[in-house]
């Protein structure tokens, strides 16, 4: 059973109150969940102001620390672990600052309302396994093209067809048109005779060489056979990867917002 003391939560305090649960959370390197009227300074390889509002801050216990606005995933701003800490209260304002050394840089966060602190004490040993949709697998392969081939080049994705929508369509290196249908789990005989559905119909409107390509962690029993028949090919990719690929792409994404952000202040 987790101690009393491992486990604080304040409701409406006022900044002496919160000042103090976070002063020990901090130093005791707790989860922080803070919620109220904050405002934040940014000072480093560039510098940036966020204005008043309503916003929910987590501080970790490695140091990372992060803003989040009440809507959208992305934190507005925040800090990589390995911050240290420093907390005051200026009459009815409570400030805390988290500082890095390398690089040289701070995050000032000045709350006048607070509406709720917890700190916590957390274990998780958890192992954390990935997993896509086709959706997802679909995405992943828009992000980055060379998981089917290194000069595959996507033109579109849900291209409509007279059979249906093509979950991929695209240009290999040689260029001929690829059209590419993928499933999630093991590819059946119908996904196969699907793709030759796709291929078919596109061959009616253009004058190249058109590819199929069926992308599925695995092909199920005589399904390698029957692609050979109808001159169709597979690519072995699985969910796990493409969630990878996604989760590096939006991490990216996220560093290079902020990157461009600091920069053009």
């Amino acid at each position: 059973m987790p101690k009393k003391e491992d486990f604080a939560v304040l409701y409406s305090p006022d900044v002496e109150e919160a000042g103090e649960v976070v002063r020990r959370a901090l130093s005791a390197r707790r989860v922080l969940l803070i919620t109220g009227n904050c405002w934040v300074d940014y000072k480093g390889r560039a510098s940036s102001k966020l204005e008043p509002g309503e916003r929910i801050v987590v501080i970790k216990e490695d140091g990372s620390v992060m803003v989040h606005r009440p809507t959208g995933y992305e934190p507005v701003n925040w800090q990589p672990p390995g911050c240290v800490f420093q907390t005051s209260v200026d009459g009815d304002v409570l400030q805390i600052r988290a500082i890095r050394r390398r690089p040289s840089e701070s995050v000032s966060l000045f709350f006048d309302r607070i509406f709720l602190v917890s700190a916590q004490s957390l274990v998780d040993t958890g192992s954390f396994s990935l997993f896509a949709s086709e959706e997802d697998m679909q995405r992943a392969i828009v992000a980055e093209p060379s998981l089917l081939e290194p000069d595959f080049k996507p033109i579109t994705y849900e291209k409509k067809v007279e059979p249906g929508f093509i979950d991929v369509y695209g240009i290999d290196g040689d260029g001929r048109f690829v059209v590419v249908e993928i499933k999630r789990r093991t590819a059946g005989r119908q996904a196969a005779l699907q793709l030759a559905r796709y291929v078919d119909s596109v061959k009616e409107t253009v004058n190249r060489e058109v590819r199929g390509l069926l992308v599925a962690p695995y092909l199920g029993k005589g399904v390698q056979r029957l692609l050979e028949t109808l001159k169709l090919e597979f690519k072995a990719l699985s969910p796990k990867r493409c969630a990878e690929v996604l989760t590096r792409s939006e991490t990216k994404k996220l560093a290079d917002f902020f990157k461009e952000d600091g920069e053009s202040l």
